[in-house]
């Protein structure tokens, strides 16, 4: 499955503090769950959305999204909405909310009466989200590069520094979560709402997918690949930034099976 994974979550229970320790009342297949960064992987989302206002809802999505990317919530796996909650510790509203979302995303399902399955994961379909989302994100690079304020460059540059201190300390959780951030910030910069509502479900694909697919040296060439990107719409190099998309969709395309 990956270099990352393989714990059992029934033999790390001692390692595991918080409310992921409520996890295993309320799944309701044997899955493998990681305990490792998950502590600091949903601090640096409390902290990012803090940092942009984002409302309990959105805050539940960004943490239920990275436990499915990361695959804490284990492609197949089914829980119920309590679980999510407890995971959260978020609210009934904002946690159904969320749910709604990734529904809509196609990264969970809703089974009435049954639970809540997370999306099964064939690394088959890989090429088909690279190829919906290239076009979308080269929109955005675009419009990220001609239109983009101070704010979202800042944004930017942020996110490039994050992913560095990511590779550093060889923090792949840490890289998910500046991942996010970027492609967000390239969404509000680019000011096209329409390709970002597009977009942003291929890029959380595209991240699931490259974490279940990540080799040796994976992260150091993602991030050269996103800093290009930055570099290229900070400098308004428009043509810049659409050709790094190119290589930066090349690049996760050499995953895919």
């Amino acid at each position: 499955m990956g270099g990352v994974l393989g714990l059992h979550f029934c033999s790390c229970l001692t390692m595991v503090t918080g409310p992921l320790l409520i996890y295993q009342k309320y799944i309701y297949t044997d899955v493998s769950v990681n305990p490792r960064g998950i502590g600091s992987m949903l601090q640096n989302i409390g902290e990012t959305t803090v940092q942009t206002g984002e409302s309990q809802a959105e805050l539940a999505y960004r943490q239920i999204e990275e436990l499915i990317v990361t695959l804490q919530l284990e492609p197949g796996a089914v829980v119920n909405e309590r679980a999510l909650i407890d995971i959260t510790e978020m609210g009934r509203t904002p946690v159904r909310e969320a749910v709604q979302k990734l529904a809509w995303e196609g990264l969970m399902e809703v089974r009435p009466r049954s639970g809540i399955a997370i999306a099964a994961l064939n690394p088959q379909d890989f090429g088909k989200v690279l190829d919906a989302r290239e076009g979308a994100e080269k929109v955005l690079a675009r419009g990220a590069a001609q239109f983009g304020a101070e704010l979202h460059f800042n944004r930017l540059k942020q996110s490039a520094a994050a992913m560095a201190a990511a590779v550093a300390t060889n923090d792949v959780g840490g890289f998910l979560v500046a991942d996010k951030t970027l492609d967000i910030a390239l969404g509000q910069a680019a000011g096209n709402v329409f390709a970002a509502r597009l977009a942003a479900p291929l890029q959380t694909h595209s991240r699931r997918f490259w974490f279940r697919l990540q080799r040796p040296g994976s992260l150091q060439h993602s991030v050269d690949a996103h800093r290009a990107l930055i570099d290229a719409v900070i400098r308004r190099d428009v043509d810049g930034a659409v050709a790094a998309v190119s290589r930066l969709i090349e690049h996760l395309r050499a995953l895919a099976p």
